[in-house]
């Protein structure tokens, strides 16, 4: 359907990064972009042609320089936010990396358990993603 909310939607890949010591990795989102300040789960849009895998690997790299190795999807949530944006989140938890999340982008990147994650904002859409991981 031409102009529906499914054409319009934004495929995001959302990665779970979880260490050996139960934390879980977190980013800042930076001054200047859409919801700036908030905390969300590290990933970000698949491009044209790239598998959700492909992408999901490329963001971790780029944003928090993480190589990806293994992962799998955990499951999706459509959210639609006040300005009409539309999105997909396309959550997957990884199951195998190498490298020390840290900051590529200049967003502040935090490794914390999963009982902190509660004193942290995130952005609506991200509300089942916390609830599953309590």
């Amino acid at each position: 359907m031409a102009g529906s909310k499914i054409d319009s939607r934004i495929h995001v890949l959302v990665g779970i990064l979880e260490n050996s010591e139960g934390q879980i990795c977190i980013s800042q989102r930076p001054k200047g972009k859409h919801l700036e300040g908030y905390w969300e789960f590290p990933g970000g849009k698949k491009d044209e042609g790239e598998s959700a895998f492909e992408a999901l690997v490329r963001e971790f790299q780029e944003e928090i320089g993480v190589e990806i190795k293994e992962a799998h999807p955990w499951f999706q949530i459509e959210h639609e936010y006040p300005n009409q944006i539309y999105v997909l989140l396309d959550i997957w938890k990884i199951d195998l990396y190498t490298g020390t999340p840290e900051s590529k982008e200049g967003q502040v990147v935090r490794m914390v358990s999963r009982n902190d994650l509660s004193g942290y904002v995130f952005p609506e859409g991200n509300k089942i993603i916390l609830e599953r991981l309590s």
